[in-house]
């Protein structure tokens, strides 16, 4: 008997964490998701669609995918150099220098903004003289880009430098040994075991710059057709009363969001059977 209530005492608290758990989920990531999809078709589908498809709304959704993908280039380059000169290389200062990387996921996107404006703004020092020379960076698409490029900076470097610290280096020291140059050991024996963690940084930076707003509100502003991203469109129209304009694009934005949370589960699954492979 003694046994049987301990036993059910067990089951009890189990039961009561897990149900926690589940209802924090919930309240925290599932009802908001259910909210903001019931809200969007309140007004219909054709109204929904409306709203997704007017011109200014496909611009800034445009905008958005367009300085989110040459932002992806850009990272997964210097994030994969930037993790291997941190993990290949000794040289003064590297802790320092490997913990300000993390700086921007601390520093408020809005400070970010403002830090950017004061040195590429028109009134710099630095803008001042790109003015001059035509070079437009702030309140122009460079400037998006420039935002989005600061607060997702450290998502390839800290997925691309675990791999490479567990990376055996005997292995490139072979492919040399046949007779490989460095830039096909590189390309044929380093890049596809860091393959899975640059494509997992790579998404997670795209996912961040969908939604970011912060920064590129102060560095772009909120001009229609010209610097107006998904985000800041969706603040705009909220501005103006027009919440089923701004939910048209916040469901977009949540698919999007979905679908690169099922490419990373799709990409673990490969990496793991990579791993075996191996």
């Amino acid at each position: 008997m003694n046994n049987l209530g301990k036993y059910l005492a067990v089951k009890k608290e189990k039961l009561i964490l897990r149900s926690l758990t589940f209802f924090y989920i919930g309240i925290l990531i599932i009802f908001p998701i259910i909210a903001l999809i019931f809200e969007a078709f309140q007004g219909g589908v054709h109204s929904l669609w409306q709203n997704i498809f007017s011109p200014q709304a496909l611009y800034a959704l445009r905008l958005t995918f367009f300085t989110a993908l040459i932002m992806v280039v850009i990272n997964v380059i210097s994030g994969t150099a930037t993790a291997w000169v941190m993990v290949r290389y000794n040289f003064p200062l590297k802790n320092i220098i490997n913990s300000l990387i993390d700086l921007p996921f601390a520093i408020p996107t809005v400070v970010t903004g403002i830090m950017l404006v004061s040195l590429y703004g028109p009134n710099s020092v630095v803008g001042a003289f790109l003015g001059k020379r035509g070079i437009e960076i702030m309140f122009a698409k460079p400037g998006i880009i420039l935002a989005i490029l600061y607060v997702t900076f450290p998502f390839v470097v800290r997925t691309v430098q675990p791999v490479l610290m567990e990376m055996d280096p005997d292995m490139e020291e072979a492919a040399k040994t046949l007779g490989a140059s460095s830039p096909m050991t590189f390309l044929r024996v380093t890049v596809p075991t860091l393959l899975p963690a640059i494509l997992t940084g790579a998404a997670l930076s795209f996912s961040r710059a969908m939604g970011e707003f912060g920064s590129i509100a102060i560095v772009a502003g909120n001009i229609p057709f010209k610097t107006q991203v998904a985000s800041v469109y969706i603040y705009g129209e909220l501005e103006s009363y027009n919440q089923q304009g701004a939910l048209g694009l916040s469901v977009v934005l949540l698919f999007c969001s979905f679908f690169v949370l099922v490419f990373l589960n799709l990409l673990q699954i490969w990496s793991r059977r990579h791993e075996k492979k191996q």
